[in-house]
């Protein structure tokens, strides 16, 4: 079967005016899904049902970072070093780890002259002075659509504007933005977080935001911002990724029908976090967590009819077909998927890389 699909896109408002999220696909596109675990034709109907969200799982600056590691693990060889997680999932790492990463925390655990990715979340530019000290070949995994964000940071800082930085304290993206211009960025931590915010100059403040965050959390600490600061501008363009919106529009879509929705991913992993509070908010009875299949507790399942079912953008599929076998052998064998948004988009690997790889090729 066919499945028509929709674009869902999340649009910011930068004319200076109230900032606001549009989800641009009105209404899911269901149909039987045809993957691996179920066969719509032979499976008997039990009257239990997972309501499969799509888009899901790996988006393209997530399948970029990983891809950049296993190329440069083929051409330098083991060991490779990544500074961080190079994605926030438990099973990517693992996976890399054994076939020769090695994740570390700082610069200064990785050999002199040896070579050193830098993860999805983007790093400060004392990162990158730290690997030059060392002699490291640094190869920089960083998403385009984080890097984006940076380069906002440093154009408003370079005229002078405070910048409201709306993210979680802590996260490895927001250490990255902030260390682009630390004078200038002050976090906001949520709607909660804005009674804290004291500008220069009410009429030179901007804010940008994290790309992994709840776009409606995101908008509700805009629009509080604006309230104390009339004058706020926002980013020239969006934020909060592509994928993170997507992810979260689909599962707003399933969600009011779900006694449970299970979404895939780490705790560490914020656009994954994010999901369950989404499908929770939406509707759904109940949200859980999980890494692996076997985390599924038989009690969330216990009276329920519907489950709905995500990851976050940096699981792979795989993950997502274990949980479907795990819940077809439960009874949900019947697998409806949900569409709202068609992605399409690709990036390339770093230059650092690309360049190491066609010199690689050119020698035969």
């Amino acid at each position: 079967m066919s499945i028509s699909v929709t674009a869902a896109n999340l649009m910011i408002d930068a004319s200076g005016g109230a900032a606001r999220g549009v989800a641009a696909a009105v209404g899911g596109n269901r149909g039987t899904y045809d993957g691996r675990v179920t066969d719509a034709e032979t499976t008997p109907r039990t009257g239990k049902r997972v309501l499969l969200a799509k888009p899901r799982g790996y988006c393209a600056g997530v399948d970029r970072a990983v891809q950049t590691v296993e190329e440069a693990l083929k051409l330098y060889g083991a060991p490779i070093y990544v500074r961080k997680q190079i994605v926030h999932n438990k099973h990517v790492v693992q996976t890399l780890e054994a076939k020769g990463a090695i994740f570390v925390e700082e610069n200064e655990e990785v050999p002199e002259g040896a070579t050193v990715i830098f993860s999805a979340h983007g790093v400060a530019p004392e990162v990158y002075e730290q690997a030059r000290t060392r002699s490291l070949k640094a190869i920089d995994a960083t998403c385009p659509l984080v890097t984006k964000v940076h380069q906002e940071a440093r154009r408003f800082a370079a005229e002078d504007y405070d910048i409201l930085l709306i993210g979680h304290e802590g996260h490895e993206e927001v250490v990255g933005t902030a260390g682009e211009a630390p004078a200038h960025i002050q976090l906001v931590d949520g709607p909660d977080g804005v009674d804290k915010v004291t500008v220069r100059d009410p009429n030179k403040v901007v804010w940008l935001s994290q790309t992994t965050l709840s776009v409606d959390e995101t908008l509700e600490t805009v629009a509080r911002l604006k309230q104390r600061l009339p004058l706020l501008q926002s980013p020239p363009s969006d934020d909060i990724c592509y994928a993170t919106s997507n992810r979260q529009h689909v599962v707003k879509e399933i969600a009011p029908d779900c006694d449970v929705v299970i979404v895939v991913g780490s705790r560490n992993s914020s656009n994954s976090v994010r999901l369950v509070e989404v499908a929770l908010d939406a509707g759904a009875r109940a949200g859980h967590l999980v890494d692996f299949a076997h985390e599924i507790d038989d009690a969330w399942l216990e009276g329920a009819r519907t489950v709905g079912l995500t990851s976050g953008a940096s699981v792979p599929d795989e993950l997502v077909q274990q949980v479907l076998a795990h819940l077809a052998e439960r009874g949900f064998a019947d697998v409806e998927e949900v569409t709202t948004a068609n992605e399409r988009l690709t990036f390339s690997l770093p230059q650092e890389l690309k360049r190491d790889l066609k010199a690689a090729a050119a020698r035969g």
